[in-house]
């Protein structure tokens, strides 16, 4: 195209060297980072490998056993004797100083100490981390034996855990006993068959469970749960995210928003520039590993392996796989910054290697619209050129070949390599959107043509200054970009960032940033070729768009504070409420699947919650009756919420159902074998697809219930609906007094609607406030 053509000679990304002085400068600096770099690599190589003990216990061994070599106290003959004697055998040359062979045998000693210390630490700790009884007890009714394991825990870790301090001491995720899995799917799949239907799935299930082959695959199963990290993840990973050959785009990307109501600054520039600083601030913590692990009632530490590929990653299409991609934080330097269908390289960090300051981030968002701006005034820039990320809707075997054939050389593949290597991209919208339905809405899918859906991490900022994120779930689950997302929206309630005109609050005078390097446009060549192909994305894209129907709820009236006046968990009590909700949507029952994480365990991810159970049904069917009493139906929710908890201990503990299936099922595939009962139990669709959003991963949170900060809670965020035929729903309690819930659908299901199912929640939450006469506070 004309465009490239006449701009190919702008591409600079680096100042020119001008000087051969300056060439030699730039080598030393680099070589300079580049053995800074390893010294801290290795360093915290050194503090993980060695954790929960630290070389402190070396020095003072070492001190300890030297001071009574060179002293030899009376009290201590015997021992001085032996530590002597340990001297006369190590080579050490005749006639060395004693002082010398003191220190040499005090060292010996010392790192002998430390390295027993340290495995008998690491061991134990594991150990002591695969007890769950404290799982299954409440915090304020804990045993003896609990409270006694947790001051062991606390005793044996050691003190300042790095991120990944804790990988080596956290357990191998088991693998479950077949039985005990296929009872449990077995007692999930009652409420959802005839009795004959549900005799037919018993019979089948002894079959296999008495098959040669289901003792095969078990076998092989338990011997990868020796030899991996995890028996699961890395099969999750590859077939249920990279062969999926559906577009990502509302089928695998989700969405998250920023403060309900409230925004600390209408300035689009200025609340972009403050976000990215945060999120920078953030990653720099995780490439240094300065970011303290997650622990459970502050005891116990749960896997953190998911945050090392968030950012700097892409997912690569594939005609058969995809390829999820991650670049080296030292190569990563930049994001890429999307303003009206234009893109942009940006540097992040100044010639010194220092994040940029929220000032000089902002100028540089500025020049990029007032250039945009510009450009798009003079014509140089197609239509066709600027909706390019439509490509990335596609389904991911149509994108692949289009990648192959026209991002492989050329401008294509230099402006597609700063797209992949960087940090994240950054959409500055044109658009305004007022209500939490249309920036839910914008978040999930857009308008086809503005995400670059193969990026881990979108972040986009609006017009008027709202914010939200869309991120592809293949690098890491939603609480992990959760936690990067609260920690931003948290400092700029608690910290001042703005000024009272609402740009960034410029830095100290004692601040002095380095020269900065100025943005470049990233140019595509589009052939008419791939002009055709783009305009065939967008449009297959804007009508999967349409096609989604989506609700989101703000339930004011009260939250999570009036659930625990019912001494009920507040995710069992939505959880019926879902249930409830749904038989009277379509007046049946829907196999619904909740996600719980598994990440108390090495390189855990997620398992299936596999809410609906025999409990709930008889719960449901109870509450629609008007000749049952209001105690006989507390007594039965209560029974449905203890199992429905008791599901999800299970399920975080390793117990599940699906992902031990799932394993058997890609074991089987793996060996020629077929199973018609594993390709009938798992091709089952989940009509109800629910999560809990995470909140409050912070240790120091402003208090949600205060007034003050009502408005400036965060909605979550949610996703798209598994099933065609379905509903996605997603639900936050993030204070005493709201529920936020997203609920999808799709337009073309005649037999759903999210905005009906929503009022339906909303009457199944009240109805079961109104079982206990509790009157809103």
């Amino acid at each position: 195209m004309a465009e490239a053509r006449s701009a190919v000679g702008k591409l600079r990304v680096f100042p020119d060297l001008e000087e051969g002085r300056d060439s030699w400068k730039d080598v030393y600096t680099a070589i300079r980072k580049s053995l800074v770099r390893r010294f801290f690599r290795t360093r915290n190589s050194i503090h993980n490998g060695t954790w929960p003990t630290s070389t402190n216990n070396l020095s003072i061994v070492f001190a300890i056993t030297f001071g009574l070599l060179l002293a030899e106290p009376v009290k201590t003959v015997v021992l001085n004797k032996l530590l002597w004697n340990l001297a006369d055998v190590l080579p050490i040359p005749d006639g060395t100083p004693r002082w010398f062979r003191a220190f040499i045998t005090a060292w010996v000693v010392g790192l002998v100490f430390f390295v027993v210390l340290m495995k008998l630490r690491q061991y134990a700790l594991r150990a002591l981390l695969s007890y769950r009884g404290w799982l299954y007890e409440n915090l304020k009714s804990q045993s003896g034996k609990t409270v006694l394991w947790g001051v062991l825990v606390k005793m044996i870790s050691g003190y300042s855990p790095s991120l990944y301090s804790c990988q080596r001491s956290l357990p191998r995720l088991p693998v479950p006993n077949v039985h005990q899995t296929l009872v449990l799917l077995l007692d999930s799949l009652k409420p959802l068959c005839t009795q004959t239907e549900h005799n037919e799935l018993i019979a089948e299930a002894a079959a296999f469970e008495n098959s040669a082959l289901c003792k095969k695959l078990q076998r092989i199963l338990i011997l990868k749960s020796w030899w991996m990290p995890n028996y699961v993840s890395d099969w999750w990973e590859k077939y249920v995210y990279l062969m999926s050959r559906s577009p990502l785009a509302i089928n695998s990307n989700y969405y998250g928003m920023d403060q309900s109501y409230w925004t600390p600054t209408n300035n689009q520039t200025a609340r972009a520039a403050t976000i990215i600083y945060n999120i920078l601030v953030f990653k720099r913590m995780i490439d240094r590993e300065e970011l303290a692990p997650l622990l459970i009632r502050n005891t116990i530490p749960i896997c953190m392996s998911q945050y090392e590929r968030l950012f700097s990653s892409i997912r690569v299409p594939g005609e058969k796989v995809d390829k999820l991609r991650h670049c080296d934080s030292a190569d990563s330097k930049h994001i890429v910054v999307n303003y009206l269908g234009m893109y942009y390289r940006v540097e992040c960090y100044d010639i010194k290697n220092q994040i940029l300051s929220p000032s000089a981030i902002q100028t540089q968002f500025e020049w990029i619209m007032n250039q945009a701006d510009s450009e798009l005034k003079s014509g140089e820039v197609s239509e066709a050129a600027r909706n390019i990320a439509a490509l990335t809707a596609l389904p991911r075997s149509d994108w692949a070949k289009i990648w192959k054939t026209n991002f492989k050389k050329g401008n294509n593949r230099k402006s597609n390599l700063s797209i992949e290597k960087a940090i994240l991209l950054v959409v500055l919208s044109d658009k305004s959107p007022t209500t939490l339905n249309e920036k839910g809405k914008f978040l999930l899918h857009a308008d086809g043509k503005t995400f670059w859906y193969d990026k881990t991490i979108n972040v986009v900022f609006f017009k008027n200054g709202y914010c939200g994120l869309n991120v592809e779930h293949t690098a890491a689950d939603a609480p992990v970009m959760g936690h990067v997302w609260e920690s931003s929206l948290t400092k700029e309630i608690t910290e001042k960032w703005y000024t009272e005109d609402g740009q960034c609050m410029p830095m100290p005078k004692s601040f002095r940033q380095a020269p900065t390097i100025k943005p470049v446009r990233l140019l595509w060549s589009v052939t008419s070729e791939l002009e055709n192909e783009i305009n065939k994305a967008l449009h297959f894209a804007e009508a999967n768009n349409e096609d989604l129907d989506l609700e989101i709820g703000d339930h004011a009236k009260w939250g999570k504070g009036l659930i625990k006046r019912c001494k009920i968990s507040p995710d069992a009590f939505v959880q019926i409420a879902l249930q409830l909700a749904y038989y009277k949507e379509a007046n049946c029952f829907a196999q619904t699947y909740e996600a719980s994480m598994t990440r108390l365990y090495l390189n855990g991810r997620t398992e299936t919650v596999r809410s609906l159970s025999q409990e709930m049904v008889d719960f449901v069917e109870a509450m629609i009756k008007d000749n049952i009493s209001k105690e006989e139906k507390i007594s039965l929710l209560n029974k449905a919420a203890d199992k429905h908890q008791q599901l999800y201990r299970d399920a975080m503990n390793g117990k599940g159902v699906d992902r031990h299936l799932f394993a058997l099922y890609v074991c089987c595939k793996g060996l020629n074998h077929e199973s018609a009962f594993l390709e009938k139990v798992l091709t089952r669709p989940w009509t109800l697809s629910t999560s809990q959003q995470p909140q409050q991963q912070l240790l120091h949170v402003p208090d949600s219930n205060l007034p003050l900060f009502q408005n400036k809670v965060s909605p979550g965020g949610g996703f798209g609906p598994v099933s065609d035929f379905g509903y996605g729903v997603s639900y936050m309690l993030p204070s005493d007094h709201k529920i936020f819930f997203h609920v999808t659908s799709k337009h073309s299901c005649p037999k759903t609607s999210s905005k009906r199912f929503l009022r339906h929640i909303f009457e199944s939450l009240n109805d079961l406030r109104k079982l206990f006469d509790l009157e809103v506070m």
